[in-house]
């Protein structure tokens, strides 16, 4: 995992000294190696985080093929590289090292704009085509790895993260009302393909793109599809089980330190049992961490989707599999404190101390492991949120998992926020996506149903945690692995009946059984518990007089909030404000983080 950046100019020569400037903004994501590459028309740059073959997988890297040249910066990992090597080679390739760098490179030489079709995995990439004064950009399917970019006069740039790109002074941190509303109504989820800022865009999952002489054109190259289904619910338990064993033996391929995420919930359960064996096997004992908040075992309030703490089942699950396990508890007072470098890491205000945790967190996973897997995505491609069984969460022209969207706007002054405007325009942009979803004629309800939600899902809920996951443990120089995001298993689950999915009135019935023989009863069957949150009154004090702080500064946000609003929230009882997890102590540090965010990268309010 590494930082990727660069300018391509086909009439004047790229600032290569701006193009290092670019590249350090984004070190913490490549601690370990720092190079370039420059010509006539271009500058790369790349921060390499090695995970495999350390000694010769440097970049970028260069091969040439029938007297032309290629090189490539690349920032993921390819699971399926043994085997597209294999492929590659009967076509003239030539290999040099055993980094999977080397596969995408030789993948586009053979296969061309072709390529990104070919790769399993997590990516994103740019290959420089000196001959045919070309670059080709992919990213990987659902998004797992950023991609950002924006056009300076003749210049294309492009960066893993919103923060180089503001290093060049025609990229100005300009927010127009587009920008503000997502921030209001959405965040931390963002319209796909925004960069939030009004001249930056984000490369969509799934798309890739050229860039030459005659300028920038863009191209989706995967997309999910309705089928129909033939299996029954035995043979989809055995697939999906051979699926997700599948992932796992690809990804837990490393020639650094690896661990798991544990949470005691199913998903992470899942994943955690499959690799204690994979490594029992080899004859290794798994590390695992789990993850807690100060005070919150005292202070535990359940919710609809927060119905148990986590704890008690990681430690269970972690002496079941026999696993060198660690819990790793968050003090309040630095939760509060990492606020500021969680939008460092994110480049704007996303989850609060959902992510300022996870900060935290991979920060310590990080003094001694480098790689990590995750349960991420599960819940998206399996069915495991209300809005997939509750019709009354999901038909309304709003995203569904936005609690009051005109409630959240409504702490900000109505000049600023222009709520009915915000609202009926992202009303539109769900309507679009909805429209766009792939269905078959004969689907029941309930699947037509399951599947809106899962193209929701897919395609914006889990695309914010995928990218808060990247965001923090690349800050922390930690590669965070999500083997439930394979596509493969996506294309496969979608075309699964709902009844299947939702055996009993079961959230993730599938997922259960397809795991059945590997976890015990109480993990197995548990409900769902997300990623926790801090329940602790001394967090919420402390972030109240954080928020006073920034207020007495007299920065944008005292000039735009609503102080009547603001007053009744911090004096009321705890509410949901944001999406599951986000009540009123954590709308209290994302104002926190709003208010810092529009500071720090001098954000301009184009309103």
């Amino acid at each position: 995992m590494c930082s990727i950046c660069g300018i391509i100019d086909f009439k004047n020569r790229p600032d290569v000294d701006l193009v290092q400037k670019m590249g350090l903004t984004m070190k913490n994501r490549g601690p370990d190696a720092t190079e370039s590459y420059n010509d006539e028309f271009t500058a790369l740059h790349h921060n390499r985080l090695s995970v495999m073959d350390p000694e010769k997988g440097r970049q970028p890297m260069t091969a040439s093929f029938e007297g032309r040249e290629y090189t490539i910066i690349y920032n993921g990992e390819i699971y399926n590289s043994p085997e597209l090597r294999k492929e590659l080679t009967t076509y003239g390739a030539e290999f040099k090292t055993e980094c999977d760098t080397e596969t995408v490179l030789w993948s586009y030489i053979i296969f061309g704009d072709e390529c990104p079709k070919k790769l399993n995995g997590i990516f994103a990439f740019c290959v420089y085509d000196k001959h045919d004064r070309r670059v080709f950009l992919a990213r990987d399917r659902l998004g797992v790895k950023p991609f950002f970019y924006s056009m300076a006069g003749d210049s294309f740039l492009f960066a893993s993260e919103i923060k180089a790109l503001l290093k060049n002074p025609q990229v100005r941190s300009k927010l127009d009302n587009v920008g503000l509303w997502q921030l209001i109504f959405l965040a931390p989820v963002t319209l796909s393909g925004s960069g939030i800022f009004r001249d930056i865009k984000e490369l969509k999952p799934s798309e890739c793109a050229e860039f030459s002489e005659k300028g920038l054109k863009i191209k989706s190259y995967w997309s999910l599809e309705a089928k129909p289904f033939s299996g029954t619910a035995e043979t989809a338990a055995e697939e999906t089980g051979e699926l997700i064993r599948d992932a796992l033996k690809r990804q837990t391929v490393s020639d650094v330190p690896l661990c798991t995420f544990l949470s005691g919930g199913l998903d992470s359960s899942a994943l955690t049992s499959l690799t204690a064996d994979i490594y029992r096997k080899r004859g290794e004992r798994l590390s695992t961490y789990s993850f807690e908040y100060e005070g919150n075992k005292e202070n535990f309030k359940q919710s609809i989707f927060q119905p148990q703490g986590d704890d008690d089942f990681a430690k269970y699950l972690a002496e079941y599999l026999d696993t060198d396990h660690t819990v790793l508890t968050v003090p309040n007072k630095t939760v509060a404190d990492y606020l500021y470098s969680a939008v460092d890491a994110r480049d704007f205000p996303g989850q609060a101390d959902i992510d300022s945790s996870l900060l935290y967190y991979c920060k310590r996973v990080k003094e001694k492991h480098t790689v990590a897997l995750s349960g991420e995505c599960a819940d998206e491609i399996f069915g495991g949120y209300p809005w997939f069984y509750r019709p009354e969460m999901l038909y309304r022209d709003f995203f569904p998992w936005i609690h009051e969207p005109m409630e959240r706007a409504g702490i900000f002054k109505k000049e600023f926020a222009r709520p009915q405007e915000g609202y009926d325009y992202l009303s539109g942009e769900y309507r679009k996506v909805i429209e766009n979803c792939s269905t078959l004629p004969t689907d029941n309800d309930a699947m037509r149903t399951s599947r809106i939600a899962t193209w929701l899902s897919v395609g914006y809920f889990m695309t914010s945690l995928l990218e808060r996951k990247d965001r923090m443990s690349m800050y922390s120089g930690v590669e965070v692995r999500v083997p439930f995001a394979d596509h493969r298993i996506l294309e496969y689950v979608y075309n699964v009946p709902w009844e299947i999915k939702f055996e009993n009135g079961v959230e993730k019935a599938l997922l259960r059984n397809a795991v059945s023989d590997s976890l015990p009863d109480k993990i197995l069957w548990r409900k769902k518990s997300p990623y926790p949150k801090t329940h602790s009154p001394e967090y919420r004090k402390a972030v109240t007089e954080m928020l006073k702080e920034r207020l007495n500064k007299k920065g944008i946000l005292s000039e735009v909030i609503n102080t009547n609003v603001l007053n009744e929230v911090l004096s009321g009882e705890d509410k949901t404000w944001f999406g599951q997890l986000m009540s009123t102590p954590q709308l209290i540090a994302w104002l926190i983080q709003f208010d810092y965010w529009a500071e720090k990268y001098n954000v301009e309010f184009e309103l």
